[in-house]
């Protein structure tokens, strides 16, 4: 099997046999597969990524609607990295499961793959995940039936698709946060260059069976005129190489003429970004806004290399407005393919944390924890009284989980763990915590030193980043992650060796109103290794005397005030 081949298996769930010896296909799964012909090309012979958007909506539409049982409308689409490019005759694959439903949403994961039939070679091409709402029926709002997780696949994408929707709710607050450090640069193409103005009407071809604009169709006109604003920057032909997350803020219909509207908004060293507004309009109605969307092309050279562009100079006050968004946004992109894109191996140990890339490291942080306990494979070490010890070993990293019941309620203990100041109050190996920074309620920044292993020896230090989370419904629990970050303004010093982790931290069951089941896990680092070592080994069960005393914490503790964050002295 290729790299490539590989990299299209990963993100699948491998076979899954059912008690009855039956394969087991998850009952919201839609699967597309379309020959690319001359029609959908471009002119270099390539799939036209309009078309791919449109096949992309319709088969993630479908599996919404197999959920919901009724008909759903597109809400918005999270950012689409396009990995490659389709020639005229290869295969186009399109896998859309339904991850996890809400009240009336739901996310659907969107697998796209290539498939070479005379080589048998087939190869990831994106991976996206668009968010469905369920339309209203006579008898009123819809209320979605839950997801049921199945396997360890769909259990860790059902974990994550609560950590993307809050991602998704506050990504607006991110730009803002951003636009008064950008710099501008005067550059001699005038934006106005650029501006592509067009116009569509929608048929009924344009249309699903609700006889509403199919998400896709639009996102292809956008395509289209971007497309052409993005060449006249360059005087060539550009590929589009990512999407932004956007929503779509009203539905359009059969008969409605649709306006499209393109500009680049910045041009840097070798990517340009592109806005992009549809509206809608009957008669003499007014403009109706349905969507605005980033798009980032590259223009190629003979050697497949990214080209040098252009600079821009932007229009005034939207322009200049626009101008500094497109940095803030590629700012973004940047932390995402850095933070959150990477496969956790891939990660640096410590990433530089500030208020601009907070959101996706707390994302990262969240998540790695969350597909820890998704994890199946656990091989139980040693237990001590119902206190149990497992490990496991994967792709040269050694894990371990700590497994405990304790008589507290769960969202008191929930708020007994997060504070790390507490934490020596049972946890020999915490020296001493001090806050940093209290980014906000979910997001901490502390300061942890540790005694040290040896005679003589220096202790450690490490700069952690806590993000905790409530549940989302019964189905989550509660969680505490913890991942090493680094700051300016805390470098190491002589008197500590910096130690670092790379994912750590609690999660919180509730058992009963009154029995909550706690787990700790710690994907082992150097720093970490020497504290855990003899347990592992069989040697010891300090691991035990550390729990211990971290359940009698909590029941000492367990009818004290939960702390409010408003009165925190964070």
């Amino acid at each position: 099997m290729t790299t490539e081949q590989k990299d299209a298996d990963a993100t699948l769930d491998p076979l899954f046999i059912q008690e009855s010896g039956e394969v087991y296909r998850n009952p919201t799964e839609v699967q597309m597969s379309q020959i690319v012909l001359p029609c959908h090309a471009n002119h270099c012979g390539e799939l036209s990524v309009g078309q791919l958007l449109k096949w992309m909506d319709s088969t993630a539409c479908l599996s919404a609607e197999r959920h919901a049982g009724c008909s759903c409308i597109t809400a918005s689409v999270d950012d689409i990295n396009f990995e490659h490019t389709i020639g005229v005759g290869k295969v186009v694959n399109i896998i859309a499961k339904v991850n996890r439903a809400f009240t009336s949403s739901m996310e659907v994961g969107i697998l796209v793959s290539c498939e070479d039939l005379y080589t048998d070679r087939q190869w990831k091409v994106c991976h996206a995940f668009a968010t469905f709402v369920a339309r209203r029926t006579e008898a009123g709002k819809v209320q979605l039936k839950q997801v049921i997780p199945y396997t360890q696949m769909e259990q860790m994408e059902y974990s994550l698709a609560a950590e993307r929707r809050r991602m998704r709710l506050i990504h607006a607050e991110i730009i803002t946060d951003l636009l008064s450090k950008c710099q501008e640069y005067q550059d001699a193409v005038p934006a106005e260059r650029t501006r592509v103005e067009s116009v569509e009407l929608v048929l009924p071809p344009h249309a699903n069976h609700q006889v509403s604009t199919f998400g896709g169709q639009i996102m292809a006109w956008m395509e289209n005129v971007a497309t052409i604003a993005a060449s006249r920057l360059c005087n060539a032909h550009p590929t589009l190489r990512t999407i932004d997350m956007f929503h779509f803020r009203g539905p359009s219909h059969i008969g409605d003429r649709l306006v499209l509207k393109a500009i680049v908004n910045n041009a840097f060293k070798h990517s340009m970004e592109v806005g992009v507004c549809a509206e809608a309009y009957q008669g003499g109605e007014p403009l109706r806004h349905i969507n605005s969307a980033f798009m980032t092309f590259e223009v190629l050279d003979s050697d497949r290399k990214p080209r040098t562009l252009p600079r821009l100079r932007p229009e005034p006050v939207d322009g200049r407005r626009r101008y500094k968004e497109a940095i803030a946004r590629k700012k973004i992109r940047l932390d995402r393919k850095y933070i959150i894109s990477c496969k956790q191996t891939e990660v640096p140990l410590s990433v530089p944390w500030d208020p601009s890339n907070q959101m996706y490291l707390s994302y990262n942080n969240v998540s790695a924890l969350k597909l820890m306990d998704t994890r199946n494979n656990w091989v139980l070490t040693s237990e001590k009284k119902k206190v149990r010890l497992y490990t496991l070993e994967e792709n040269h990293m050694l894990c371990f989980k700590v497994e405990m019941y304790v008589s507290v309620p769960a969202e008191q203990t929930f708020h007994l763990l997060s504070d790390l100041r507490r934490r020596k109050e049972w946890d020999r190996h915490y020296e001493s915590c001090d806050l940093i920074n209290q980014a906000d309620e979910d997001d901490t920044l502390y300061r942890v030193a540790t005694p040290s292993i040896s005679k003589g020896g220096k202790g450690q230090d490490f700069i952690m980043l806590a993000s905790r989370r409530k549940p989302c419904d019964s189905r989550d629990p509660y969680l505490i992650a913890l991942r090493s970050v680094t700051l300016p303004t805390h470098p190491p010093t002589e008197d500590y060796t910096r130690g670092e982790v790379l994912c750590a931290g609690f999660t919180i069951w509730e058992e009963s109103s009154t029995v909550t089941k706690i787990t700790y896990y710690n994907q082992a680092t150097p720093g970490v290794l020497p504290y855990i070592s003899t347990d592992i080994a069989g040697l010891s069960s300090s691991f035990y005397s550390a729990f211990s005393a971290c359940s009698q914490f909590l029941e000492a503790n367990k009818d004290s005030l939960a702390p409010s964050l408003s009165v925190l002295p964070w």
